[in-house]
Order: structure tokens, then sequence, then C-alpha cells
């Protein structure tokens, strides 16, 4: 199979990442047709939150462009026929078994045999989603950050029948769009980084249940020690750049002792099931009003843009640097 790009991608979904994937899409000349069969999302919702991001890109220098030059080419319906024109489709519903298989079976009845599906999943195995299509070798993962229009994050996940060059094509088509994805050639639940950042999410639950810190204690180390390299180099880059034989030292004691939990910690499931959502609605781990609420959204959405500005300086910088083994 290839690929056959004529740059319309169809996005079934409108939340807040289909609504942000849609603009990394935007802002890398793609055409996007975005299906959602929630009125209000077509009406008000995905289109103020498109054009908003849209607006801060200009604003912060990430596009010379204006939302009204980018916006003539997104359309919003609830008719999945109108994906038939799209040459990929990603599904950015909710992490539902049975809404994720109700959507593929009414993108698969508008669209030919040869688009390729993907979905922005972070939990379900591609193995297990792309059984439930007619056609599951065209199925893939595209596992996208928030925001994705400021992120060079990008997980391209191929499932058990999915064909690798397939995916190396999805590959090369992302990093055309200025992302640095990662493609996952063997299906596994989390893909890569999840898988990490949950090891590291179970970790600090365990200090905080069992009393060896408070939650901003855990939040404010995070913060200033893996928060300021991780973004520059990862995990086995730093233990090269500050001495690999200390890391295989502590790892001989401290890998025993840390959590192996395999249930829900009780501290998230009682805000969870309080109906916490974080800033949302104000509660989760901490209390916020609406207007703490709005300030963080606010301060996050600058953050993310300039940690993109910076990591870009200095990726820049080592670009030139030769590496003879461990590349990709």
């Amino acid at each position: 199979m290839e690929l056959k790009n004529n740059s319309t991608i169809g996005i079934v979904g409108l939340g807040l990442m289909g609504a942000s994937i849609a603009t990394a899409l935007l802002l890398n000349g793609q055409k996007v047709v975005a299906v959602s069969p929630i009125v209000s999302y077509l009406d008000k919702t995905a289109p103020d939150r498109i054009r908003h991001s849209l607006e801060v890109c200009l604003q912060e220098g990430l596009t010379k462009k204006t939302p009204d030059e980018f916006l003539k080419n997104i359309s919003y319906t609830s008719d999945y026929a109108d994906l038939k024109k799209c040459w990929l489709v990603m599904e950015c519903v909710s992490e539902n078994l049975a809404i994720k298989k109700g959507v593929y079976e009414k993108i698969e009845a508008c669209i030919s045999d040869e688009v390729i599906i993907t979905s922005n999943t972070s939990a379900m195995p591609i193995s297990m989603l792309q059984n439930h299509c007619k056609v599951p070798e065209r199925f893939f993962g595209m596992h996208w950050d928030e925001p994705s229009y400021t992120s060079p994050f990008l997980e391209i996940v191929c499932g058990e029948k999915s064909p690798i060059e397939v995916g190396e094509q999805l590959h090369a088509i992302a990093t055309q769009w200025g992302k640095e994805p990662t493609l996952v050639r063997k299906d596994i639940r989390g893909f890569i980084t999840n898988r990490i950042m949950y090891a590291m999410y179970r970790e600090a639950f365990n200090l905080v249940e069992n009393g060896y810190a408070t939650i901003a204690d855990v939040d404010r180390a995070c913060k200033n020690d893996g928060g300021r390299w991780m973004s520059f180099c990862g995990l086995f880059r730093y233990m090269d750049l500050t001495g690999l034989k200390a890391y295989h030292a502590v790892m001989k004691d401290l890998f025993p002792e840390l959590s192996n939990q395999t249930t829900v910690p009780k501290l998230i499931d009682d805000i969870a099931k309080a109906d916490g959502n974080g800033v949302s609605n104000g509660k989760g781990f901490y209390d916020y009003t609406p207007e703490e609420a709005k300030k963080w959204k606010e301060t996050f959405e600058r953050f993310s843009f300039d940690m993109n500005r910076l990591s870009t300086d200095y990726a820049k910088r080592i670009s030139d640097i030769p590496s003879k083994k461990n590349q990709a």
C-alpha cells in the first residue's frame, strides 16, 4: 500500500484534542474536514477554540498568516460522507471502545479501502482497535500531544496487522508537518511516552499516599529536576551526560523498592469519583477558583509557546553533532 496524500485530512471528534490537532494540521498547510455529531461543537466550541489557537500562534510568531487565511481550509460537518475526499481520517473521540467501534463503522462506510484511519488513543492497543475495522491493515495509531501545534511530539503506532512500510510513510509525512515523530513498530499498551509517564505517576502516588511527601512537594521535585532537563535531551542522553555508571549503581538498590502497585491509587480514585476534573471544574489535586483556573490555562498556553521556541533553538545547536549509533 502506498499513501496517496492529497493534503485533505478528516478529523472525527472535535473536543480539546481534535481541535488542537486540526490547528496543527492547518498551520502545516493541510485541508481539514472536521466531523462531529455534537451540534454545539460544530457551531461554536471547536471553531472558537481553533480560531483562538490560530490567533495566539500569530501573536507568538509561530506563523505570519492570519487565522482567516487558515480557516478557509477547514470545513465543519456532521455528515461522515464528507470524508470521502480525505486520504487520511483521524479518530479523536473519547476512550470508549463502543463509541470508537461505532465511529469506525461510520467512517468505513464512506471512504475507500485505501484511505488510512488513525486513532489518537493513548490507552487502547492499536492491535485491538484495528480488529474492529473491516480493513484492519489500514489502521494505525497517531498519538498527539497537547497543545498539538506547539509540540514536536507525535507517536505513530503500528498494530499487529499494520504494514511497517506504511507506518514509515506516515512517519515521513509527519516529519514534513514539523514533527519529530516516533515510529512504534511493535504495539504495546500505552506506547512509549505514556508507559514512562505512568510509571512516574505511580511512584508519585506511592510517595504521597505513604507520607513521604505532599502533592506540592512531588510537583516541585519533578518541576525543578527532571522537568528541566528532559525537554533538552531525554532519559538516556541525560545518563550519558551526567555519568552512566552512577545510575547503574543506584538501580541495583533502588529498583526493588519502587512501587509495583497494579490498582488505581486511592488518592485519584476518590477525587475522580467525586467528579473532580482539575482546572476544568476547579476540583482536582488542588482546588481552583474560576479566576485561578483561567490563569493556569493561559499561563500553560504561553509556556508551551516559550518552550517550543527554546527547544527549537537548542535543537538547532546540536543538529550538526555527529553520532555513531542509536539514531532514528
